[in-house]
């Protein structure tokens, strides 16, 4: 082959290769533009959760895949079964319990704290009140539903406003002087608008935000680049950010390995969580985390 038909045919060559690039499934091509990972991950890793000072394990353990109406598919395993799976995972170094009022699995979690060592769990819940007495109400009965004196992390379930954090404010004041108190340790929110979170990324209050991301932008708040962009000012003004959705709600469950390696590369997620319905889906999500990394 002369030089100019080398040339010509390498230029093409990478003209195709470019082409192929585009034509790809949207997951791979965030995939690609990703950097490598350049370090190793596993989901017992401890992590601090923004400037809260919160330390816990990078997988949290979710019991609302699917959750309303104080049922998910998690708490479908009845009391003793979501507690072994929760116990199943504190065995492997997970210590971050996700649990909901929404999801009713206070009773599950509270089974599982019966086990382990209290201090050494991070325990995040959360209320759908919107009124200072609804919250009020809500602090004293999740203490009692999980057998603790105290919550970790106290989050506004489902946000949606665009001027949430100002039309909520009672709300805020009431969590605030429950962490001046001790009651709880953070206060944060769960966005379901972009909106939402645009605000929750302003607001100095939001301390832990749970914020919906995967490759497939399958149950999230826009798009993955318009959301990974909002996660980048919360990560810059310290706040905790913990994924979830991470599995398309299930759209990726045959896409798992991807999904993870997702997450992982972004650099915005101190921790996420991933709700699992048995032990062996447990066991196979933490081997996972730590085969794509």
């Amino acid at each position: 082959m002369s030089l100019m038909h080398r040339r010509e045919f390498l230029s093409r060559s990478a003209i195709a290769a470019s082409g192929a690039v585009f034509s790809l499934h949207p997951l791979a091509r965030r995939l690609l533009a990703l950097p490598p990972i350049a370090s190793k991950f596993r989901a017992a890793d401890t992590v601090t959760l923004g400037r809260t000072g919160i330390q816990t394990s990078r997988l949290a353990m979710g019991t609302g895949t699917v959750g309303s109406g104080h049922h998910s598919h998690q708490t479908a395993l009845g009391v003793q079964g979501l507690a072994a799976v929760l116990l199943n995972g504190y065995d492997q170094g997970l210590r971050f319990f996700d649990a909901a009022d929404s999801y009713g699995s206070h009773p599950h979690v509270a089974e599982a704290l019966k086990h382990v060592d209290r201090s050494k769990v991070t325990v995040l819940t959360k209320t759908f009140s919107r009124d200072a007495d609804g919250v009020k109400a809500d602090l004293d009965r999740f203490r009692r539903e999980l057998g603790t004196d105290y919550l970790d992390i106290v989050l506004m379930h489902c946000v949606t406003e665009p001027d949430w954090s100002t039309r909520y404010r009672p709300v805020m004041d009431v969590l605030s002087e429950a962490k001046q108190k001790g009651i709880i340790r953070a206060h944060g929110c769960s966005c379901h608008t972009i909106e939402a979170l645009r605000d929750a990324a302003k607001s100095p209050w939001v301390e832990v935000d749970l914020a919906r991301i995967n490759p497939i932008g399958a149950y999230m708040d826009a798009d993955p680049d318009t959301v990974v962009s909002v996660l980048r000012e919360m990560r810059a003004a310290g706040k905790g950010i913990v994924g979830m959705k991470i599995l398309g709600q299930g759209s990726l469950r045959n896409k798992q390995d991807e999904a993870f390696k997702y997450a992982l590369g972004l650099d915005v997620l101190d921790a996420f969580t991933v709700g699992a319905e048995s032990v062996a889906e447990q066991n196979d999500v933490v081997r996972r985390i730590a085969a794509v990394a």
